[in-house]
């Protein structure tokens, strides 16, 4: 169990620094979405939702008359803070895809806003299970590899650490390795449940890749048999697959469907209204609930699109899928409020800070036996450019937000560009530094990279702290708070850094014990 928990965290544990650290700035992605495009209103106008989706309706009228859907999202609530539309039209060939459009509304005109292109936190998000640059199904599978690994790794951990909740309450600094272990022992034992809860429903979201030949035994082979089982994992609706123009007909009033809605979910919650082959026999009207819950399902209205009439309401969850979407909601965390959510991200920090104590304490307790071999030298320079060079690269995809010129073509990519250029930067640092010193600098050029972000928003934007706290928008002053405690945090770690690598504790006055002392 040592040996299991000892080596798969090393081996793994750089791509999951990765996967927690972007997962972690997911929990913001919505609050970074907003800071990453400042051009948006300080304090949106308000605006019914029946008001702003009739707006909504013309502008995708007028757009593509006979588009095969229409998708409007009205303002209300954390995640749609403004009126979003996509419009996708019919396809060229049979089996193909249409031209697709997406963009904001002025909720108050109904008028196109236009926004900097970004990737916004939403890319940061993809990228803890989508990794970047590789293709998505690859991606998956060495996600998926090293999820199972963490899994391994933290029921390893809780088996080998007999003493796992005793020694929670002991910390010795400047004890050598005692001391990282201590810290690994705190920050893994303190949001255990978490680190379980959200490795186990992270390997949920994706079973049905790994677990490809379990489906096919249950529903059997084929792209029918396929469907069948996405459709009830995913609750398809046929009439969305469905790309045939039907005959012309006049469509429905939406006002009284709105109307419906609110009387059963009450006012202004409603998530948005997907409209697939308007103006057509076969339009439908889906309208889908604004607020998420812990089961992780949105009650959903679906409509005729020609007599208005009600021919679907609430489904009823089959209880495998029921579990399976509990347990992604659990892993995205979008049901929870302010309070909660921060509380997930404190978890997710946690989580990285686990990780990269881990790795940090595999080199401290090897160093005595093994500096000069290359593998060593190896593990200590990825740690240096994982821990360190990452966060750095996380904090250069901030600073080039608001560095690249704003009508820049390929600007979203480029900032993912920048991102892992300043990696690679780092990377090679760590590579012609010794490793004391790499430890220290990079410590604190990733607390310059973080501190200054307030500083740099405020000199190249209106958006700045001070403006933020003054209209009372807290979710833009999160983010430039947060990036400042960072900074503090890689300030406090610098300094660790330049006096704990200028001192070797002998490989000989460690006693080995049942803590990871397995080599």
């Amino acid at each position: 169990m040592s040996w299991l928990h000892t080596w798969g965290g090393l081996i793994t544990g750089w791509i999951l620094f990765f996967v927690f650290l972007t997962g972690t700035a997911g929990y913001g992605e919505i609050e970074l979405d907003r800071w990453m495009r400042p051009e948006k209103p300080l304090v949106a106008p308000e605006v019914a939702q029946a008001d702003a989706l009739a707006l909504g309706l013309k502008f995708a009228e007028t757009t593509i008359p006979d588009a095969r859907r229409w998708l409007l999202s009205p303002p209300g609530g954390r995640e749609q803070p403004e009126l979003r539309y996509f419009i996708e039209d019919y396809p060229e060939t049979e089996g193909g895809s249409g031209k697709r459009f997406s963009g904001y509304l002025d909720p108050a005109t109904g008028e196109k806003t236009q926004y900097r292109a970004t990737g916004g936190g939403r890319l940061l998000y993809r990228m803890h299970y989508q990794l970047h640059y590789i293709p998505r199904t690859a991606a998956a599978w060495i996600v998926g590899f090293c999820a199972m690994a963490m899994f391994a790794a933290l029921v390893t951990g809780i088996i080998i650490h007999a003493r796992i909740f005793k020694d929670f309450f002991t910390f010795r600094p400047g004890t050598g390795h005692r001391n990282w272990l201590d810290a690994h022992n705190v920050v893994g034992v303190l949001s255990l449940p978490f680190h379980l809860m959200i490795t186990y429903s992270g390997l949920m979201f994706l079973c049905y890749v790994y677990m490809a030949p379990v489906i096919a035994a249950e529903y059997g082979w084929g792209e029918d048999n396929r469907r069948a089982f996405t459709d009830m994992m995913f609750l398809g609706h046929p009439l969305d697959r469905d790309t045939r123009r039907a005959a012309p007909a006049p469509s429905a009033s939406l006002a009284p469907m709105l109307a419906e809605a609110d009387r059963l979910w009450g006012p202004g919650n409603i998530g948005f209204v997907d409209i697939t082959r308007p103006g057509t026999t076969a339009a439908r009207v889906r309208i889908v609930e604004g607020t998420r819950h812990v089961a992780g399902e949105r009650a959903t209205l679906v409509f005729d699109g020609v007599t208005g009439t009600v021919v679907d309401g609430p489904i009823v969850n089959p209880p495998p899928r029921a579990i399976s979407k509990t347990l992604i909601s659990l892993h995205e965390g979008l049901f929870a409020g302010p309070v909660l959510r921060w509380l997930y991200f404190l978890a997710g920090l946690m989580g990285t800070a686990m990780i990269g104590s881990g790795l940090i304490l595999w080199t401290k307790k090897r160093r005595a036996r093994l500096e000069g071999r290359v593998g060593f030298s190896l593990v200590e320079r990825l740690n240096v450019a994982t821990v360190c060079g990452l966060s750095t690269a996380v904090a250069a995809y901030l600073w080039a937000n608001r560095l690249l010129p704003v009508e820049m073509s390929g600007r979203a990519a480029w900032e993912a560009h920048v991102m892992f250029l300043v990696w690679a930067v780092m990377a090679a640092h760590a590579a012609l530094r010794p490793a004391a010193r790499a430890w220290s600098e990079q410590c604190g050029i990733a607390a310059a990279a973080f501190g200054l972000i307030p500083l740099v928003n405020a000199l190249t934007t209106d958006r700045h702290l001070g403006a933020s706290i003054a209209a009372g928008q807290w979710d833009l002053a999160a983010v430039d708070l947060t990036c400042l405690a960072i900074g503090i945090g890689f300030v406090a770690a610098a300094r660790i850094a330049a006096r704990g690598h200028q001192r070797a504790v002998p490989a000989k006055t460690i006693s080995p014990t049942v803590h990871g002392a397995a080599e």
